[in-house]
């Protein structure tokens, strides 16, 4: 077994070193912030994420894992150091690689030993020839180092699982010894390696998330003109899922992708392929249908009411999607501040979400309008005028039609991920509008005097 030592304890770093723990590497997570690492060593993970703490805790006590901010000690002994920092998204699309960098001359600095650095961070084709350069630029001892790459494939709220049950591991080496070395590392895994050369391990990364993000995209543009021709989206997935070519995942219409990856990853790609004098147009594609499609439900609220100021706005859902506390390019993020801003009273719900997104829009009074946080799914209907989903919870799945009518004022929803049955909204007497399908539409129109009197 390695000693290992994990640079960012964010979902990619702290992930990896709880799993390296527990396939039986000596693990130490390197993290600036102290109160971040002090609530780590309690056994409590800064990061909402299923079986990470039971891991965490259940590591550290076998004394398999530690958590420091003294980067200098964790380094200069390790076998292997896994990068694990944020590369954020800068205005023109490309990828902040400040945080590499600083990992990467703390490393040169302190290192005593022949080490083996692994970038999992997502990063720019290319960047890993310069983070070993850029380490060789500053190195202070004598020793071997090299740089490889292993991008993560993770999904947030399944992070453990995917990691220690991942469908192949991607490594990228330029000489024998770093691909033996990567190569002992997971073997205890016992899951399929794939080694290729550092710039395809890049791009098998980019190319993997943005594949996934047009299929997205394409099932999204194919429900909205399901919508114009009387089709049914998610029929037509149906019947596309058995096609072995195409598969059954990612083919569920919505109000677009969010998160830390898919956003990132395609406005990255499409800034690298610019740069190299390229277009990626089914790229570029994916990424302006998304960003109309997180909007598609506030247009049509806004057409079927004449106003927001002063109404009851049932809000369920606040995260990019259910297991997570992650609000990263989440729809919510889009519609709360224009229904803020035309006056409504907004009533939100999230089981893990709450705390992060009352940072961005703190109770009480916003804008025109109003934001309250309540503890369920019922608090958030009760007297609403309307109701959007934006978040498809089990929580807020559990909820039957029947509840939408007994509760609200006005049964009016809009449903972001295609929750429930068209027919049983039907039934409920529940006005429901969704994506790709057709609505469920209340009659409202009531007899008058002058028509019993025309029918006498």
């Amino acid at each position: 077994m390695y000693n290992i030592a994990v640079a960012g304890t964010g979902y990619v770093g702290l992930v990896a070193g709880v799993c390296f723990a527990e396939v039986g590497h000596q693990v130490t997570c390197v993290d600036i912030d102290e109160k971040k690492v002090s609530l780590m060593k309690s056994g409590v993970s800064p990061i909402y994420e299923a079986d990470l703490e039971e891991l965490m805790q259940k590591n550290y006590v076998a004394g398999k894992i530690d958590y420091t901010t003294d980067y200098k000690s964790a380094y200069k002994d390790a076998d292997a150091i896994f990068i694990g920092v944020g590369t954020p998204e800068q205005t023109d699309g490309s990828a902040n690689l400040s945080y590499i960098a600083t990992v990467a001359r703390q490393i040169s600095e302190t290192i005593e030993k022949d080490c083996l650095v692994v970038v999992k961070s997502t990063v720019p084709v290319g960047t890993n020839d310069k983070v070993e350069q850029f380490i060789h630029d500053f190195l202070v001892n004598d020793v071997k180092v090299e740089v490889a790459s292993n991008p993560e494939f993770l999904a947030q709220g399944s992070a453990v699982h995917d990691t220690l049950h991942a469908e192949r591991i991607i490594i990228g080496t330029e000489s024998k010894w770093a691909e033996e070395l990567l190569m002992n590392i997971y073997d205890p895994f016992n899951l399929p390696i794939v080694s290729v050369n550092r710039r395809s391990a890049e791009m098998t990364k980019y190319a993997s998330n943005d594949f996934l993000a047009l299929k997205i995209s394409y099932m999204n543009d194919i429900a909205n003109l399901c919508e114009l021709v009387g089709a049914d989206v998610q029929e037509v997935a149906k019947g596309m899922s058995f096609d072995e070519r195409i598969g059954s995942k990612f083919l569920n219409a919505g109000i677009g992708f969010g998160g830390s990856c898919f956003p990132k990853d395609t406005k990255a790609l499409d800034y690298i392929a610019r740069q190299n004098g390229y277009e990626l147009r089914t790229v570029k594609a994916a990424i302006d249908v998304n960003k109309d499609q997180k909007t598609l439900l506030y247009k049509k609220a806004s057409k079927r009411l004449i106003t927001f100021n002063g109404l009851k706005v049932a809000v369920l859902g606040l995260t990019f999607k259910p297991g997570t506390d992650d609000l990263r390019e989440a729809a919510s993020l889009e519609n709360v501040p224009l229904l803020l801003e035309h006056g409504a009273n907004i009533y939100a719900y999230d089981p893990a979400g709450t705390e992060n997104f009352a940072k961005v829009h703190p109770e009480g009074k916003d804008s025109k309008g109003s934001i309250t946080y309540v503890s369920n799914v019922e608090q958030a209907l009760n007297g609403a005028n309307v109701c959007f989903i934006f978040t498809e919870w089990g929580e807020i799945k559990a909820t039957n039609p029947e509840i939408f009518k007994e509760l609200m004022r006005t049964p009016l929803v809009y449903d972001g991920r295609n929750i429930y049955r068209v027919e049983d909204m039907q039934k409920a007497g529940v006005e429901y509008h969704s994506i790709g399908r057709k609505p469920a539409i209340r009659s409202v129109v009531k007899e008058s005097r002058n028509l019993e009197l025309y029918n006498s």
